[in-house]
């Protein structure tokens, strides 16, 4: 059974930083993982993606610059590392995996290619 585990979210002031983590357990192989976010009354918004394959990544307009997604595929593990955070990243996120390879940036940004959804992690920014 597959299971994504996310870690690493909480509390931190604006400005600080925060590296969230993602576990995929009952990996045959996926090849592309991303990050979504999502606060009440709103839309999911994607925050990044990466392809196992082909090491491709892309991030979301609101975090260019700030965020950075990285993988280690010896612990199939995904780690977003989110710096300069502002009271705006306030959200649960959320890693995805997909047993396809995206080659559109478009593929990365829409839930519904997605395979498999973690719980999700809180991460509060406060001003």
């Amino acid at each position: 059974q597959v299971q994504l585990v996310e870690s690493g979210g909480g509390l931190v002031q604006a400005g600080g930083s925060l590296r969230l983590s993602c576990t995929v357990s009952g990996r045959t192989f996926y090849y592309t993982m991303g990050w979504f976010r999502q606060v009440p009354g709103k839309e999911r918004e994607f925050v990044a993606g990466i392809s196992w394959n082909t090491g491709a990544v892309y991030l979301g307009d609101s975090v260019e610059g700030r965020f950075t997604i990285s993988s280690d595929n010896a612990k199939n593990t995904v780690y977003l590392q989110m710096n300069s955070l502002k009271p705006e990243d306030t959200a649960v996120y959320t890693c995805a995996a997909s047993r396809t390879t995206f080659y559109a940036s478009t593929d990365y940004r829409t839930p519904s290619e997605y395979d498999y959804w973690g719980q999700g992690t809180q991460v509060t920014v406060s001003s």
